[in-house]
């Protein structure tokens, strides 16, 4: 089967990961390892008011995790990240292949300039040698 790259956003009980931050995102990172994936990137996303409580916490933090890893073993993933005392929630999506470079370059916090700004640029360059032909 071929391996594919995924993101799962993981809610966390607050106040497990304020009390172990190490060994929560370890915990994590050993799920996915056990099931045979290699993580990429994870990181803190926020941590904020729920809008509706879950299992009685009113607070939850975000932990986003980028991985490779077979599709088949997504399973033994899901499973394990239920059984997590720390995990509220979680949702896993595959990632578009076009995508996984710069999602995980900003996810690293490295400086990417995004197409868009990249088209606008190139438009108003455009725009600047059509006046100068015109004058």
């Amino acid at each position: 089967m071929a391996i594919n790259t995924y993101e799962t956003l993981s809610i966390l009980d607050s106040n497990h990961y304020a009390r172990d931050p190490g060994g929560v995102a370890k915990q994590l990172d050993d799920i996915i390892t056990n099931a045979g994936g290699t993580v990429l990137v994870n990181r803190l996303w926020m941590e904020q008011k729920l809008a509706y409580p879950i299992d009685g916490h009113q607070k939850g933090t975000y932990w986003l995790t980028y991985y490779e890893m077979e599709g088949d073993a997504l399973t033994k993933v899901a499973r394990a990240l239920q059984l997590c005392e720390p995990v509220m929630r979680q949702m896993t999506l595959k990632l578009d292949a076009r995508l996984v470079e710069p999602i995980l370059a900003n996810a690293r916090g490295e400086n990417i300039v995004p197409r868009t700004e990249i088209a606008e640029a190139a438009a108003d360059t455009a725009d600047d040698d059509a006046v100068e032909a015109v004058d």
